[in-house]
């Protein structure tokens, strides 16, 4: 018996919603208890459809890769590519590089460039018949002169096998269960046809996206333009504002944008430099009671060894409702989808701070969030930040006096000491609303 294809199940899987699942076990009867999420536990794929079946990861399959060299890829390689379809190609890259440094030597993940694994992807989820990259079948090609020779024996008739002598689909048995042929020849001619895209894929792509949420957006200046309808009566919704914010009905996905009513709670991202003024231990009593503290001050800072902070502060040009920011001073646990809710990054002027950052260099940084960088009064900002632009905000506290602002002073009679930190605190909020509101993406 031929041993299975491994790309044309994984194909006929994903089409009939069915798709393998990672197993460390090469049995198929004790593969669903021994299924897990990792590719470094895992040394077999499980697949259910079209019966019960284990293919080792580490087998080679039909798809070839130019990088570095034209070799057959893995299927380990495979898999990892297609549930890594929605991210993007530095994101694909990054998680490729990290799961290699827990992979052993000879199990490494192929690096498919964009081009492949847009190919792989496309073939996989039937929006093509046809790779470049993927080799055909052995004895599929063989014996067949060009496309348009062979065009003309499937219109004859001629050179196309038939199956069971009368050209006409037969079931077979596999595991006891009847799985449908199709007809030899009936393949052929469907081997032969051209694909036709209309406008809704070519202006779509191979997902269908829901548009519903830019009517709403629209409604929103056209109804200022065109003002209210006269026939409107007065706390009586007008029939375009209720389309606009009727759910759209059809086979495709809302996207989350639109339908969900949850909102997502803002990130800052705090500089882990230890000449820093602002740190997980003296950043909340800076932000929220606008009260500057040294970070590594004895009493007055917060001995903590949390990496993640919460702060509530209402930004009244965006609504009032509080929004619940989160501080932290490293993006390890970071999900691709954490990037988009950055709203500001501290910075001291040190280039490294951004080393497993989305955005590696400063301008570039810059130009999706806000910086924010707090010095000393009287010392002089940094070069660095400086030449980063005006994306880039800069401010100052006054310098520490343990005498006049130490532990030995009361809280109150501190308070009235530094109260122009305040001032400080509330420019920088003002900064990253500001900012906010500019984006569109936080609004009321």
């Amino acid at each position: 018996m031929a041993s299975p294809d491994a790309l044309q199940l994984l194909k006929s899987s994903i089409a009939a919603s069915k798709p393998p699942i990672l197993t460390k076990s090469p049995d198929p009867a004790t593969a669903e208890e021994n299924k897990t999420d990792s590719f470094v536990e895992a040394t077999h794929l499980y697949f259910t459809y079209p019966s019960p079946l284990c293919l080792p990861l580490d087998i080679k399959t039909r798809f070839t890769s130019q990088n570095p060299d034209t070799t057959a890829v893995d299927l380990r390689s495979i898999f990892f590519a297609w549930l890594q379809k929605d991210v993007t190609v530095p994101e694909y890259i990054a998680l490729a590089g990290e799961l290699d440094k827990q992979l052993p030597e000879g199990q490494k993940v192929r690096n498919l460039i964009f081009v492949e694994r847009l190919d792989l992807i496309t073939w996989l989820e039937g929006a093509s018949d046809e790779s470049e990259y993927i080799k055909p079948l052995e004895g599929v090609a063989a014996g067949q002169g060009d496309l348009a020779n062979r065009a003309a024996d499937v219109a004859g008739g001629s050179a196309v096998p038939t199956v069971g002598g009368s050209g006409v689909g037969v079931t077979q048995t596999v595991g006891g269960r009847p799985v449908k042929v199709i007809d030899a020849r009936l393949q052929a001619i469907y081997n032969g046809e051209r694909r036709i895209s209309d406008h809704n894929s070519v202006l779509r792509g191979v997902k269908p996206t829901d548009f519903s949420h830019v009517r709403k957006h629209a409604e929103t200046f056209l109804g200022r333009r065109k003002g209210v309808s006269s026939s409107t009566r007065p706390g009586q919704v007008s029939k375009s504002a209720q389309l606009a914010t009727r759910p759209a009905t059809g086979p495709s996905k809302p996207m989350a944008s639109a339908v969900s009513s949850k909102r997502s709670d803002p990130i800052i991202l705090l500089s882990p430099s230890a000449s820093s003024l602002l740190r997980m231990s003296n950043v909340k009593t800076f932000l929220d009671t606008g009260l500057y503290v040294p970070p590594d001050h004895p009493t007055l800072s917060t001995q903590t060894t949390a990496n993640l902070l919460h702060i509530t502060r209402t930004l009244h040009s965006l609504g009032e409702k509080p929004y619940r920011f989160i501080l932290v001073d490293s993006p390890e646990q970071f999900k691709p989808d954490y990037w988009s809710r950055v709203v500001a990054v501290f910075t001291t002027g040190q280039v490294w701070q951004f080393r497993g950052y989305k955005w590696r260099e400063p301008q570039e940084l810059f130009g999706h969030v806000l910086g924010v960088y707090v010095g000393e009064k009287g010392l002089p900002t940094p070069p660095e930040v400086k030449g980063w632009g005006s994306s880039v905000k800069t401010f100052a506290v006054e310098r520490w006096d343990e005498r006049a602002h130490g532990a030995n002073v009361d809280q109150e009679t501190r308070v009235a000491r530094r109260w122009r930190d305040r001032e400080t605190v509330e420019e920088v909020w003002r900064s990253i609303e500001g900012h906010m509101r500019g984006r569109g993406e936080w609004k009321r």
